[in-house]
């Protein structure tokens, strides 16, 4: 097995599934992105009434934990909706669903723009919940960041990089002119050049980045292959340079800007 396969083979994507299983320092790992715990809360304010999926989501991840075989979640930022503190439903939602991994896996959050005051939650909950820096954590030789600042140095030199925040997606046309969005994955080798240069020195960056795409179908994302669409992520498209995106079934769609 070659280097860029061995890679590869660390990140398995659950097929139909926004998650991953990935095998770091010795674990298996479920990974998520941007799960935001009472989303429906926050689009009330904003004039969108939409019915609490906490259970559903809940339902969603553990039924995915279950059927994995998994020692830890690793939650990849915006585990919370939040900005600030998490109260009312988004707070039901979180202790319930810690309560539910308790007896299943331990759990890491690796800290996200969503999730400044996370650790008001995970510090009154049972089982092994860790929370990480913003700049992410490595673990064996698979890096995971959130995405909405620059990963830390010993992150970017990982064989692997897992990020979040973009809630990646594709804009696909049918014959008779209609648009749907899906969401995707985005992999490929990462690009030194902007990390070397937001850092200001040489870095042994020669792994590959996986973008997961958002957990939480109501949350939107950036249609990674619309021409003039900003991304989120300051270090992408420059970081991924030569990604390609693949659906949630599997289907390879080839070069993500070219879609």
């Amino acid at each position: 097995m070659g280097r860029a396969d061995e890679r590869s083979s660390r990140i398995e994507p659950v097929p139909g599934e926004p998650a991953a299983v990935v095998r770091a320092g010795g674990e298996r790992v479920l990974c998520v992105a941007d799960y935001h715990a009472g989303l429906e809360a926050a689009l009330r304010w904003e004039g969108v009434s939409l019915p609490n999926q906490a259970r559903e989501r809940r339902e969603h991840l553990l039924g995915i934990v279950d059927s994995r075989a998994v020692e830890r979640v690793v939650f990849l930022g915006d585990l919370a909706h939040a900005i600030g503190d998490s109260r009312g439903p988004e707070r039901d939602e979180l202790e319930a669903l810690f309560a539910a991994l308790a007896d299943r896996v331990a759990v890491t959050v690796v800290k996200g723009n969503h999730d400044g005051e996370i650790e008001s939650v995970t510090g009154g909950t049972d089982g092994e919940i860790a929370v990480t820096p913003t700049g992410g954590i490595r673990v064996g030789d698979v890096g995971f960041a959130h995405g909405h600042t620059w990963p830390a140095r010993r992150v970017l030199e990982a064989d692997v990089v897992c990020v979040g925040h973009e809630h990646p997606a594709v804009r696909l046309e049918d014959d008779v002119g209609g648009t749907r969005a899906e969401r995707v994955w985005l992999r490929g080798p990462l690009d030194p050049a902007p990390f070397a240069e937001h850092y200001d020195e040489k870095l042994d960056i020669t792994g590959e980045l996986v973008v997961f795409p958002a957990f939480n179908d109501l949350s939107g994302g950036t249609w990674v292959n619309v021409e003039h669409q900003a991304f989120l992520a300051p270090f992408l498209p420059d970081g991924l340079a030569d990604g390609e995106a693949y659906l949630l079934d599997g289907t390879r769609l080839g070069a993500y800007r070219q879609v």
